[in-house]
């Protein structure tokens, strides 16, 4: 049983008098009256990340992770909470005064608030923080259109070179080594873009367990399909150089996830307001493909060849 037959087949049953939940399908909860919009993310050792070596680069991408959900439904995060376990080997005061810095860069970056949080005892290392922030209205998953333009924010699939990097599955060059794994600590949040996302999204969210797997969730209670183009994928230069040198097929690094851009989709007619916002704001935003009816299948094409879609899950929790 993966997460989403566990909230399916028994935690949704008992939010059905709460509609501030969304059914648990989707990324926030949003109790409109008192216009509040709060997510929750946790994060543990040897599972969303390898080991505690970066901890000052950990907690970065812990914070900007969890953040994301609000940007993505277009809501700027205003107060955090952290709660954090592990052990005073792992958290001894240079380490705790390293995190500490961080926090307070990400502070100031993102204009966030240290709101509380708790500590506890145990042998790996786990953070949850909950984000909360204040909205009139936020952009949901499954409000998808027939015909709708399908976009991404910023680049794709330089996280999962720094994430196997970190793994010493892939020996790349100094530089290219200190790109990708800055890449995968500290991903470029499209923060900007994020306050005007109302203006022409019809439904979104960020991407974290992968490209296909969060468009099948963007859109899974809707009778509609989708198709991708993997060439139109925006990828940094510094992954299409990788992908040259070391002769890698591009669809193998797209479609792996902890990416943390939007993914919305957006009538036709804005396309022209999407592009000149985008160069306004200096946010890269590419069209990459397009909602179809539901009597098609769903598909992804590279080089106009359909693929495998089972190769292409990304990621998700088992129990």
């Amino acid at each position: 049983m993966d997460e989403f037959d566990l909230i399916d087949k028994y935690l949704k049953k008992i939010s059905v008098n709460n509609p501030s939940a969304k059914k648990l399908n989707d990324d926030v909860f949003f109790d409109k009256k008192n216009k509040l919009v709060v997510s929750i993310d946790t994060y543990n050792e040897g599972v969303h990340f390898p080991n505690f070596k970066y901890p000052h680069l950990l907690i970065k991408k812990v914070l900007r992770s969890s953040i994301s959900d609000l940007l993505a439904k277009g809501v700027k995060p205003v107060y955090y909470f952290i709660s954090t376990s592990g052990n005073k080997r792992q958290f001894d005061k240079k380490k705790f005064k390293i995190i500490i810095n961080s926090l307070n860069q990400e502070q100031k970056k993102y204009k966030i608030k240290l709101s509380g949080g708790d500590t506890t005892n145990s042998n790996n290392v786990s953070f949850s923080v909950t984000s909360i922030g204040f909205s009139n209205k936020i952009v949901e998953r499954n409000k998808a259109k027939l015909n709708d333009d399908i976009y991404v924010t910023g680049n794709i699939g330089d996280s999962f070179v720094g994430l196997n990097i970190l793994k010493n599955k892939i020996k790349i060059n100094s530089n290219l080594k200190k790109y990708f794994i800055n890449q995968y600590y500290c991903p470029n949040l499209p923060y900007k873009i994020s306050s005007k996302i109302h203006k022409f999204a019809n439904t979104s969210m960020d991407i974290s367990d992968g490209l296909y797997s969060d468009i099948k969730k963007l859109i899974n209670k809707q009778n509609l399909s989708f198709e991708i183009n993997v060439n139109k994928i925006p990828i940094s230069n510094e992954l299409m150089y990788f992908l040259k040198k070391y002769k890698k097929n591009k669809i193998q690094y797209l479609f792996n996830g902890d990416d943390y851009q939007i993914l919305f989709t957006a009538s036709k007619r804005y396309r022209s307001i999407i592009s000149s916002m985008a160069k306004k704001m200096n946010q890269k935003i590419t069209l990459i493909g397009k909602i179809n009816k539901g009597y098609k299948k769903n598909s992804i094409k590279f080089n106009n060849r359909p693929q495998n879609l089972s190769k292409l899950r990304g990621y998700s929790h088992k129990f």
